[in-house]
């Protein structure tokens, strides 16, 4: 039976970049040894991190004035590292809090200095994009989460201000097109849409850097892994050579723009029957539901039991939605095909059909 995968992290990924992958534990390009006990330093590992780093500047089309770095702990750690790096001694920055991410990235940056929330949908679990807020103009910075996986909300379009634009784009990146000069920082972990766990990847606009201050941490300090070419400590090899496949695979399907359509067919299909069966209510305000995470309830929680048994005879799996929503989220990263996206609607239309 094929599986249709719709976790929400890590993600699915294409069967090539599992099949290299596993050669490579076992034997990374003819060399006898396996790729989990290599050298980040051997050549051919380099080439792993500099074919990642340029396939993120290529594929997003990052201008000079920016640069691309990988470091480790995910978003998470990505955090402090924002507010470190750009925000000042005495200084203050601006946030939206729509989701749980965000309010862990306030609750870090709060450690650093000021911190204004301008904008919150948490009067309403985070169902909708707060929109039409003022940015003040005396902040460091302003942030802002793209993508929120559990509640299934997405940002559409972004503000413009005239302090730096600094963006958690974990749970969509590469999944759409983005004028990445709009923004001083993006940042994102890998196990959403671009790789395994394990690492985090930053968009840097360098002339930021270096202003704060603060006597930075080497490995929470940007500038030192520009410089260093993100290889200032040990970085996991398997993991970077996930992502590094990956894209690959994404420029062989025609880059951003081309999977961009993809993903907007498969949202497109899954809200138009979630709006039409009975049996289903979506949990995001209608405009700003996620491409990335389509958040849904069945209507009739006695009935749930026969519906997980059909989901599971058909092969669709890790539907189960976060606890702070409840139901059910079908997770449509970049690598899931349209068919399982077209498996899970014949499912429900089935299970109208027999509970309607």
């Amino acid at each position: 039976m094929k599986i249709h995968n719709f976790s929400a992290g890590p993600c699915i990924l294409p069967q090539v970049v599992f099949d290299k992958m596993a050669q490579a534990c076992l034997d990374f390009n003819n060399s006898g040894t396996s790729i989990l006990e290599i050298s980040h330093r051997r050549k051919d590992a380099v080439e792993v991190m500099d074919t990642a780093r340029a396939l993120v500047k290529e594929l997003m089309n990052v201008p000079e004035t920016h640069d691309v770095v990988f470091m480790q702990g995910g978003a998470s750690l990505q955090f402090p590292t924002v507010a470190y790096n750009l925000l000042r001694e005495g200084g203050k920055a601006a946030y939206t809090q729509t989701g749980k991410w965000a309010e862990n990235a306030i609750k870090e940056a709060k450690r650093f200095g000021e911190i204004e929330v301008i904008a919150s949908s948490k009067d309403k679990n985070y169902n909708y994009i707060p929109k039409g807020y003022p940015i003040p103009a005396d902040v460091d910075y302003f942030h802002c989460t793209s993508n929120n996986t559990i509640f299934g909300t997405q940002m559409k379009e972004f503000p413009t201000s005239s302090v730096p634009l600094v963006c958690d784009m974990s749970s969509d990146i590469l999944s759409r097109d983005i004028d990445v000069s709009k923004f001083g920082v993006i940042y994102a972990g890998a196990q959403k849409n671009m790789g395994p766990a394990g690492s985090a990847v930053a968009i840097v606009q360098k002339d930021l850097l270096g202003k704060t201050g603060r006597n930075i941490p080497d490995y929470l300090n940007y500038d030192v892994h520009i410089k260093k070419e993100s290889s200032f400590n040990t970085w996991p090899v398997i993991a970077i050579y996930g992502v590094m496949l990956n894209l690959q695979w994404l420029k062989e399907q025609g880059g951003v723009e081309e999977i961009s359509k993809i993903n907007t067919a498969k949202a497109d299909a899954m809200y138009h029957e979630i709006d039409r069966n009975g049996l289903f209510t979506g949990t995001a305000a209608t405009e700003d539901r996620s491409q990335m995470n389509a958040t849904f309830v069945l209507n009739n929680e006695i009935l749930k039991a026969d519906f997980d048994a059909m989901l599971k005879e058909a092969g669709v799996v890790s539907l189960a939605g976060h606890r702070d929503v409840g139901g059910y989220r079908a997770s449509m990263y970049n690598a899931l095909p349209l068919e399982s996206v077209e498996v899970l609607i014949e499912v429900m239309k089935q299970f109208e059909q027999q509970f309607g």
